[in-house]
């Protein structure tokens, strides 16, 4: 039988881990920045994603800020497209009056945590990002960036796509993603889940 005290304890720790997703997408930092780095989603022969193109119109308002000189965007291709994530992002920001020159592109990661590693390779050591993504996804994906050298702060979109139950349900496995990667390390857990 399982004693009490640690029922109360893991009870206790995933409370807190969700408050904290819940509050770290709610974030909005205004610090100048070295890059600005939007996470993928999905894409559609090149057209972004709703959800992905709400996280570039963030992106958008950032670089309109001055908040950064670059913008790296993320994600790979999934087995039968034609273009990346990455490229359609560049494609719709490049569009939307970014200069080609100042957008990096990391084409090959198929999760958060191997697109975070491999911008943390394209850039110097210590770089400071600001991480754009959904609200939900925010926490976890500041805590990858940190855990592959990154300075990380979050600017999730304000115009995300994910509402109502769906949303819910996304805090709550960002919970317990979060509350585990904190223990086993982001590493492991996507290894595990990848």
């Amino acid at each position: 039988m399982v004693p009490a005290g640690a029922i109360i304890f893991v009870a206790a720790y995933f409370g807190f881990t969700l408050i904290q997703v819940w509050m770290t997408g709610r974030e909005q930092p205004r610090q100048i920045a070295d890059a600005i780095v939007v996470l993928g989603a999905a894409q559609y022969d090149g057209r972004p994603s709703q959800q992905l193109a709400a996280r570039l119109d963030e992106v958008l308002r950032r670089w309109d800020e001055g908040l950064a000189p670059m913008v790296v965007v993320t994600g790979g291709r999934q087995p039968g497209d034609r273009f990346t994530e990455a490229e359609a992002s560049a494609r719709y920001l490049a569009d939307r009056g970014v200069p080609e020159e100042a957008i990096l592109l990391e084409n090959e990661g198929s999760s958060t945590y191997e697109s975070l590693e491999a911008v943390a390779q394209l850039l110097p050591p210590g770089t400071e990002v600001i991480l754009v993504s959904d609200p939900f996804h925010s926490l976890r994906s500041k805590l990858i960036a940190r855990q592959v050298g990154l300075s990380a702060a979050v600017a999730p979109t304000r115009t995300s796509v994910v509402g109502g139950w769906r949303d819910l349900g996304l805090h709550l496995r960002e919970m317990f993603g979060v509350g585990i990667g904190r223990v086993i390390g982001f590493d492991r857990l996507d290894r595990l889940t990848g």
